[in-house]
């Protein structure tokens, strides 16, 4: 039996990622595709417990107190495991999986700890450890929201209703997020993610129009 597809949904911290992701599950089912969704990291689940503990900042106050390997490390066993328990078979009966960040967002967030001239080194290894090691699946089209940082805030600042306390540490990170924008734009051109421009500068797009073009993208990838 022929594998299912990988779609994977990511962008920075107040894109639109969870809207966009609900939204665009309820389209594929409606065209009949049988869509099983998983979004990571898998807060309620034991395999997270690292990942949480990093966020948090047990570790450190700082994303860069944690080196780009060892946090990636964290996400990757989050994933694994909940491909193991939960969407394997899913996947090995052909079905549709929607995710909502994967391998990608270690591109973007543990990426943008280094300095440029090891990011290549960095994805090779990242695909390397995932992919083959770890034995993931490779996704067969990522979508990456792209909005400006400055409006990307302004999401973050509705979502917490101002009060930056509630912000993990890298969410409260300014020149962090910075490099993770510059990292996700290196990296989609390196691994042939499609950039979606998700706002006109200022503010976001409607739903509707995103998720249009987030549809037609998957249609002209699979041909459906």
């Amino acid at each position: 039996m022929e594998k299912g597809k990988l779609i994977v949904l990511d962008g920075l911290d107040g894109c639109g990622k969870s809207t966009q992701f609900e939204q665009l599950r309820q389209v594929l089912c409606r065209e009949g595709k049988i869509v099983k969704s998983i979004s990571f990291p898998m807060y309620d689940k034991s395999s997270a417990a690292l990942v949480k503990m990093y966020l948090r900042g047990d570790f450190s106050q700082t994303p860069d107190g944690v080196n780009a390997y060892a946090a990636s490390s964290f996400y990757a066993v989050d994933r694994y495991a909940n491909y193991k328990l939960d969407w394997e078979q899913n996947y090995n009966r052909g079905e549709w999986i929607l995710a909502s960040r994967y391998t990608t967002s270690n591109a973007i967030h543990q990426m943008s700890k280094l300095p440029q001239e090891a990011w290549d080194e960095y994805l090779a290894w990242l695909e390397d450890y995932e992919y083959q090691k770890l034995g993931l699946p490779k996704p067969d089209l990522v979508l990456f929201l792209s909005v400006p940082l400055a409006v990307s805030q302004k999401m973050l600042s509705k979502r917490y209703q101002g009060d930056i306390s509630q912000k993990d540490i890298h969410e409260a990170d300014l020149h962090y997020l910075e490099q993770c924008s510059l990292a996700a734009d290196y990296a989609g051109k390196k691994m042939g993610w499609q950039m979606v421009e998700c706002s006109d500068g200022t503010a976001l797009y409607s739903i509707e129009q995103i998720c249009g073009d987030l549809y037609r993208r998957i249609r002209e990838a699979f041909s459906c």
